[in-house]
Order: C-alpha cells, then structure tokens, then sequence
C-alpha cells in the first residue's frame, strides 16, 4: 500500500470578537476542533495515533508536556508525539514531522492541534521575555517585545532600500479587504493606508494597525494516507514540500535584519517541490507584523531583495489584485491566539479544495504557507497542492 501522506482535514474555533465561542478552555477548544477536522475526514479520535501540538497555553504545569496533556483530554494514547514549540512556525515544521512519520510507518493518522486563550486571559503584554539566558542581554533595555524586534528590522529595511510607512500600511489595508470577505474574521470593517499611518505608535516605525490582533483561538490539521483517505472517499491535498530554518532567538543575533529564516525554509521546501514561486497561486505567509509579510516576500523569493515595497503596492495582494496572500485576512484581521501558524495551513487547505466563497481563489491548485517564529527567529513552510 501507498505511504503518501495526505491533509485529510481541518478545522478552526468560531470566534466572538475574539473570543472562543461558546467559550471553553484550550483544552476543550482543541478537542472541538479535533473533532471537527477528524469528522471531515471520516475519522474519529479512536483512529488518531499520532499527536503533535505546541504552546504552554499560558497555564502553568500543563503547558510544560502539552502532548502528554491533551493526549489525556483527549482520551488517547498516540505511538507518535512531537511537541516541539519554534513559535508561530512549529505548525508547519508539525506537517513535515507527521509526513515524516506515516511515510515511515510509525503512524496511520496524524492530529495536529493548537488553542489558546490569551485574549480572555488578558496574558499579552508588551512586558515581554524575562530578562534571562540569553535574553538577558536585550531585555533589561526596556525594549517591548516581541514588536521591538520586528521594529528594529523594519527601521533597517527602511534605511537600507528606502521602504516606506505607506508600504507597509498597504499590506494591512489589502489584508483586511480579504478579511472583509471573511465572515468569521474578527476585524471586517474597512481599512485605509491613512487609518494605518494614524494609528497610535506601539514601537516606532510599527502603528498599532501594523500589528497582529490579540485573540483565543483553536485550529486542527489532520493527516493520514492517501490510500486511507482514498478509502473514505476524501479528496487529499498533497504536502509536495518543506523546509525548516531558524538563526537566532534574541534580535541582536540575527544574522541580517532584512533576511528572515525563511529565506532558507523556503529555498527547501520549492525545491522539494519541484516548483518556484511563480507556481505559486495562493501564499499564505505569517503577518505577525506588516513587515513579517514584506520580508517574507523577499526572502522566499516572490520579489527581490528591496523590491517588497513596490511588489505590494496598488494594493497588489488585495482581492482582486495580481497576488492572492492571507486571504482569510490573516493574523493582521482573521484572529492571532499567540501562535498563528496553524491557520495558515487550514485556510490553505481550504483554498485549495474550492471551500472559500467569496474570497475563493479562482483555479487554485497550488498553495505555500510559511509560518514565523519568535522574533524573525524560526520558519517552517509548506508547499501544498490539489494534485
């Protein structure tokens, strides 16, 4: 039998403004959208034998073994676990881990699962890492992290290719232009690169409108098979590529602000893919900030380096635009638990099996997700395909 893995399912939490509806706990917001994605492919939770899952939810004690925790919730006990945590991007590196796995046999159906409760937990702040090991070194500065980091790389992006405030601001607008398409997306009303340069300052050149919302939220990719999801008579989406890369934790120690370690990620997983970036036809790419996306752009290779600026500008990336990118409206509009990475792979998969509506992506077959972590520290990205 075949060992080609496949995304059988996905699922993410209904959110009211912002928050878990109808409430829970990241526990129980990751059992319902276990559920959700495993229903959809014709499976149930007695099936899943391999678990991966990342974040210390912001709870004390069940945080520090998340896959020993919710393996427990969930009333189940995988042969498979991997709980490695690189921030936002640890989602992504989850698919290339349960490829990995049932390509080798270790296990038939793979649940990946994240949730959070940070908005309702009020538990983000501006405060911070502790000022320990290595960040030690940055923290006792009084820099509001992470948003210094990505303010000091946007600050030297600027000087070095003379980006531009409004660049960056046109990213927010076109973001949320797809999230007003978006029915479940937490900011909808319309957006102006005037609203963006008027917002309050958070970290200089970064405005408020620069940034990632602050919200709960739960998202579940299920993968298994192609034989097996043949079986059930599911449509898979292939995982044609991957490819992970992280440089550094603290911002002092990145080795070129303007180049992201997704520079390398995705160098890998095109490859393994056997495509370029104009094979592309859906980019779904983490927007912690505006300036995530532009770098990002320019290191996967969509646009030179220094070009991000002009590539996103005429509200380019927009719906209806020359690039469809975030197109659920990101973590900019859509909703950010923390840890967006997850949701980057269910809109994807979504994109790619025609499920969008107004927002869909017409004759998408093609999709690359690149998930970011930590402070421009880690990335992990998918090439996915219908194909």
């Amino acid at each position: 039998m075949s060992r080609q893995p496949v995304i059988v399912g996905v699922a993410d939490h209904p959110l009211n403004r912002g928050r878990l509806e109808p409430g829970g706990t990241p526990l129980s917001a990751q059992a319902r959208v276990a559920h959700a994605a495993l229903a959809e492919a014709g499976l149930s939770l007695g099936d899943v034998d391999g678990l991966f899952t990342a974040g210390a939810w912001g709870i004390p004690g069940p945080g520090q073994c998340p896959t020993m925790t919710l393996s427990e919730y969930l009333g189940i006990a995988p042969r498979v676990s991997d709980s490695s945590n690189i921030g936002g991007a640890s989602f992504e590196s989850h698919v290339a881990s349960a490829y990995r796995a049932i390509e080798q046999g270790d296990c038939d159906v793979a649940l990946i699962t994240y949730g959070s409760t940070q908005k309702s937990d009020r538990s983000r702040s501006l405060a911070g890492r502790a000022p320990i090991l290595t960040m030690q070194f940055e923290g006792v500065w009084g820099m509001p992290m992470p948003v210094g980091g990505y303010a000091l790389a946007a600050t030297r992006h600027m000087h070095q290719y003379g980006t531009t405030r409004e660049h960056l601001a046109e990213i927010a607008v076109a973001t949320r232009k797809w999230a007003a398409l978006n029915p479940q997306a937490t900011r909808r009303e319309p957006l102006s690169i005037e609203d963006v340069l008027d917002s309050p300052a958070i970290s200089d050149p970064l405005h408020l409108l620069d940034c990632c919302l602050v919200t709960d939220g739960a998202g579940a990719v299920v993968l298994t098979t192609e034989d097996h999801a043949r079986a059930q008579g599911v449509s898979p989406i292939y995982v044609r590529g991957y490819g992970e890369s992280q440089t550094h934790w603290t911002i002092a120690s990145m080795p070129d602000l303007t180049t992201p370690p997704s520079a390398a990620s995705g160098r890998r997983a095109l490859e393994m893919a056997g495509v370029s970036p104009s094979d592309i036809d859906v980019a779904e790419l983490y927007d912690s900030f505006t300036i995530t996306v532009l770098l990002t752009l320019e290191a996967i290779g969509f646009c030179g380096p220094g070009e991000g600026g002009a590539f996103v500008s005429n509200q380019r990336t927009a719906p209806g635009g020359q690039f469809a990118l975030n197109t659920n409206g990101g973590g900019l509009s859509y909703a950010h638990p923390g840890m967006y990475g997850i949701f980057l792979l269910t809109e994807a998969v979504r994109q790619l099996r025609g499920e969008c509506g107004d927002r869909q992506v017409n004759g998408a077959r093609t999709a690359l997700v690149n998930g970011t972590g930590g402070t421009l520290s880690s990335a992990s990205t998918c090439v996915l395909s219908n194909y």
